[in-house]
């Protein structure tokens, strides 16, 4: 027993070390709990106690303690946690609330999370209960991680779980898609198409970034008729795209994208009452809702992805005719995770749409860095985009341009019509990330299903790369034979290292069930490679109406558990995680490989039985006896009386 109880507490600390959380073992480096310690014997004795684990995280006290064996997980009787000495010695949740309740009775700290560990990394509990000055205990939803109490999240968790506040993050996002609303009644005035739309948002913001330059100010916008305010905003447009060393190509593409703005006569006409014009109308609003958000605050948002998906839905499209699915933030920073990406990378997105995945890389780079020399090589060396429609191009260059990309390394071209050997040559990128368009593909234009954009995007990176793509399951079931043998040939000179199947809501009201299947590019798939195939479904987020996804509370610690898995940190049970070989003609889906190996549990079994005692007595005192007859092969069920309702 000892040996396993000390084999949980190093899977324990694992799981602490990836949440990034510094607790004591078996003792307290704080000398207040130290302290009151030496007091904390379970049989309440006076002597001292050890929980496993003890710290204090911001001003919460967390104390875990452990049992290898999860029938001694919780103790409770009439349905309250059990305070006897002998549920607080054998239980873990008991015991780690007994060391919580001391600590605060003795000490000067008024918030603790008790948490109860018991099991193994594949089959475990984790389970916390919270306490505070008045020594009520709150027991909370069980947790797969530890990551809701490190440094950044235990605030936030608590307000969530403990206060039932509503999540910021949601309210941010409602905020977001509000003001969207408000931009698209106002934009509709102007008359403006739905690609006019965004491009119109994205150069006035370009125009905003001139403020600070003395180039450009709001002020400056009064109607005149001999230089109209869209002309003025135009002006400014270039200056700034100047500022990031746009190539001048590359500055006449965007500058005709962005003529709209200067030509339009609705938008650039002073309104009789108000003695404004409606592109005045747009910079204040955009100056006021949206433009300090994307150009001081760090953060992994595509803000212009929002507006434009949220134009898209008020038009009734959703840009899909074009295949066109934007990514949500939660998956673009997950790509950036589960790649492992690092300050060094070189991140090609190949159909980079409004450059969310690019964005989310460079959050997630500068975050590993304090290096100012390392930044800016991030920024203007190390974030590669393609993109092949015009006004997408443009939007996403001005995403950039806003988060400080210097010149930005985007080029608005056809990804298919480039060799694949040659972009690899140009740009020796070191993860690819890409969504690319849906539903495009067919037997007489088979270079766009989903999975030959993959291959491609393969081809197209170094050798060892790491490649993520966020597509459809119907590409790795192989639905057809030439989708088939694209499998084969990526094998044939690729690794598949895994796919993991996502939540059918992941792309709000599209109705497009997505998975991302990971790959090392450049390296022949290995005959006895293990792949993991990893069922996500569940992962947190739920659907809430105007708004679309958004957390449920466990979105957090849902994704710690899938990276733990995926990272090899932890073992996941078979209905979360399958490991094994492949064939091309295999389905790439945990459903394709997954078996229940799990025995029922006696509850489980009973209540089973149960069930189907009563489903048979139903039957029978209805005359359907005859379905638990038992009959030969060759034999033929009677004829039925049925009643009028049928079966």
């Amino acid at each position: 027993m000892v040996k396993h109880e000390a084999q949980t507490d190093l899977w324990v600390l694992g799981l602490l070390q990836a949440a990034h959380i510094e607790l004591s073992y078996q003792g307290a480096e704080i000398p207040a709990i130290d302290q009151a310690l030496k007091t904390a014997s379970k049989a309440d004795t006076g002597r001292a106690g050890r929980p496993e684990f003890v710290g204090v995280v911001r001003d919460f006290v967390l104390v875990i303690e452990n049992k290898a064996d999860s029938a001694f997980h919780a103790h409770r009787e009439q349905g309250k946690l059990s305070e006897d000495t002998a549920s607080k010695q054998a239980y873990a949740v008991n015991g780690a609330l007994h060391y919580a309740r001391h600590i605060l009775e003795h000490t000067t700290y008024k918030k603790a999370f008790a948490i109860g560990v018991s099991g193994d990394q594949k089959h475990h509990r984790i389970s916390p209960v919270f306490l505070d000055t008045s020594l009520r205990a709150c027991e909370l939803p069980e947790v797969e991680t530890f990551i809701s109490f490190n440094e950044e999240n235990i605030e936030l968790y608590y307000r969530r779980e403990v206060l039932k506040e509503k999540d910021t993050q949601q309210k941010s996002t409602t905020e977001i898609l509000k003001d969207a609303e408000t931009l698209h009644d106002m934009l509709w005035k102007g008359g403006l198409t739905n690609q006019e739309k965004p491009l119109v948002v994205s150069g006035i913001l370009l125009a905003l970034n001139e403020e600070r330059f003395k180039g450009f100010s709001t002020e400056d916008l009064t109607g005149d008729t001999v230089k109209s305010d869209g002309q003025k905003i135009y002006e400014a447009i270039s200056y700034n795209l100047d500022r990031a060393n746009a190539p001048s190509t590359k500055k006449d593409k965007l500058l005709a994208q962005f003529a709209v703005i200067r030509d339009n006569r609705k938008i650039n006409d002073k309104d009789p009452k108000s003695q404004r014009t409606l592109l005045r109308e747009y910079t204040e609003f955009l100056k006021n809702s949206i433009h300090h958000s994307i150009r001081y605050t760090p953060s992994a948002d595509d803000y212009l992805g929002l507006f434009y998906g949220e134009f898209m839905a008020y038009a009734g499209k959703d840009g899909q005719e074009l295949g066109i699915v934007l990514t949500p933030k939660h998956i673009t920073e997950l790509f950036c995770q589960l790649a492992d990406l690092r300050p060094t990378d070189r991140v090609l997105d190949p159909c980079c749409g409004t450059g969310g995945f690019l964005i989310a890389a460079m959050h997630s780079m500068l975050q590993q860095t304090s290096d100012p020399e390392q930044q800016r090589a991030i920024r203007k060396e190390q974030l590669m985009g393609i993109e092949l429609q015009d006004y997408m191009f443009t939007i996403a260059t001005t995403n950039m341009i806003l988060r400080g990309d210097g010149k930005s390394n985007l080029q608005n071209y056809d990804f298919l019509t480039r060799p694949p050997e040659d972009i690899q040559r140009e740009l020796h990128c070191t993860v690819g990330m890409m969504n690319p368009p849906y539903s495009q593909g067919s037997k007489q234009d088979p270079d766009k299903y989903e999975i030959a954009f993959t291959e491609r995007l393969l081809d197209a990176l170094c050798v060892e790369a790491r490649a993520l793509v966020i597509i459809p399951q119907s590409a790795v079931t192989g639905k057809t034979l030439y989708e088939k043998n694209i499998k084969r040939s990526i094998l044939s000179r690729h690794t598949l290292e895994g796919v993991i199947t996502l939540n059918k809501e992941t792309f709000y009201n599209v109705g497009t069930n997505p998975c991302i299947a990971l790959f090392t590019a450049g390296v022949p798939h290995p005959k006895g490679k293990l792949c993991k195939f990893i069922n996500f479904e569940d992962d947190g987020y739920v659907t809430a109406k105007h708004i679309g996804l958004v957390d449920d509370g466990s979105a957090s610690d849902k994704r710690q558990h899938l990276l733990d898995v995926w990272h090899n940190r932890v073992q996941g049970q078979s209905k979360f995680c399958i490991e094994t070989t492949i064939a091309p003609d295999d389905e790439w889906l945990h459903s394709f490989y997954y078996f229940n190996d799990e025995l029922p549990s006696e509850e489980v079994f009973r209540k089973t039985v149960a069930d189907y005692l009563t489903f048979q007595v139903n039957m029978i005192t209805h005359g359907r006896g005859y379905l638990f007859e038992e009959r030969g092969a060759s034999d033929t069920p009677p004829s039925l009386n049925l009643p009028a309702d049928g079966l």
